[in-house]
């Protein structure tokens, strides 16, 4: 195969190019805020990223390609020194449809299958509701907290979030209670 052709490169070799290159600069995280908007009170997002020098961003713009979905964008563009740039899937629907089905069909042989398998059940239980049900939010907090180190880097405990699934049930309870 020639150097000036990438395209004589067979699918399966980029494809698993895209895994090796993602199981090093890439992640699967669950974000995990508190919310008046939502029914329970507790906000999941999953989300997939990559990251790599704003001088080498071609291989975000391939991700992107192959993938079909989501946005590059400066990873923080208040800090000067900050020089990277990320490759974000942030829409639950691309994510089920697209994410995962690709690094089921090209997966890691590295510790990041782990976080990938709790990565795409916490996808598969949102995209069956689960998020909204005090029991299905209990397992998707369970899953992220145990994604990424065990949730070493998180600010909050798994404790503290469950806390507040439980206050937050208390309210709706006493609220319900009043309209009747």
């Amino acid at each position: 195969m020639g150097a000036d052709n990438q395209q004589e490169r067979p699918s399966g070799i980029a494809s698993y190019y895209i895994t090796g290159f993602v199981d090093g600069e890439g992640c699967f995280s669950v974000t995990i805020q508190k919310s008046n908007n939502v029914k329970l009170g507790i906000q999941v997002i999953p989300e997939f990223h990559v990251s790599q020098h704003q001088n080498r961003t071609e291989v975000l713009e391939e991700i992107k390609r192959v993938l079909g979905c989501g946005y590059i964008k400066a990873n923080n563009p208040q800090n000067p020194k900050d020089l990277t740039s990320v490759y974000v899937v942030r829409n639950l629907k691309d994510i089920q449809n697209k994410v995962v089905p690709f690094f089921r069909k090209f997966p890691f042989i590295s510790i990041k299958q782990h976080d990938f398998k709790k990565f795409a059940e916490v996808v598969g239980l949102m995209g069956k509701g689960k998020h909204l049900e005090k029991d299905g939010l209990a397992k998707i907090l369970k899953l992220a907290f145990s994604m990424n180190f065990g949730g070493k880097y998180r600010k909050l405990r798994l404790s503290d979030v469950l806390s507040w699934l439980e206050s937050s049930e208390t309210v709706r309870q006493k609220l319900a209670e009043r309209q009747v």
